[in-house]
């Protein structure tokens, strides 16, 4: 009978599906509102008292990608995320008072808060690091994002980033050719 392969080739699809969702979805983000951060103090978590957590789910009514990629096996799914969503480029940067020259200056940049005219697609590979990104209210939400996460902020939205370790080393996806052109916000 040869309908036998074809179903038993079909579960064993359907099972490498599974897994390679399982493998992209497994950890949750840890995002939440975040209380107001002082001049010197933007690497600590800043977590509200009680912890106002925030879902996926709320995150991409804001137009937030969140997707856990296996920093191990993390090749193949990332070249999957960059087809079907037609990233053509990308490169690593490592944040690190040792690789970013003028390195303090760079955090006030990174940390001011700007938009983007296009996504901006981040994949942390080591360390740890904070996006804020604002809610429709224009509140803060302070997103967490370790080894594996990929992050993907939508073209428009008021963002920051701040490392919160020593290094945080990252992949930068770019639909087109490499290009970080913030426009800051008015204050």
């Amino acid at each position: 009978d040869q309908s036998e392969p074809h179903r038993t080739g079909g579960r064993a699809r359907t099972a490498q599906h599974r897994h390679r969702q399982s493998a992209l979805t497994s950890k949750m983000v840890q995002a939440y509102y975040m209380t107001n951060v002082g001049e010197n103090d933007q690497s600590e978590p800043h977590r509200t008292e009680p912890l106002q957590e925030v879902s996926v789910a709320q995150l991409r009514e804001l137009g937030v990608e969140y997707r856990f990629i296996d920093v191990d096996n993390h090749v193949t799914p990332l070249a999957e995320l960059c087809k079907e969503r037609n990233y053509k480029n990308q490169d690593e940067i490592v944040v690190s008072a040792e690789t970013l020259p003028d390195y303090a200056t760079k955090l006030k940049m990174f940390f001011k808060e700007h938009l983007h005219e296009d996504e901006e697609i981040r994949y942390v590979l080591e360390g740890l690091g904070y996006f804020d990104v604002r809610d429709k209210a224009d509140k803060w939400i302070r997103i967490a994002v370790t080894p594996g996460d990929l992050i993907i902020l939508p073209a428009g939205i008021y963002h920051r980033f701040t490392p919160a370790a020593s290094r945080v080393k990252a992949k930068r996806i770019f639909k087109d050719d490499p290009k970080w052109t913030p426009v800051y916000r008015e204050q």
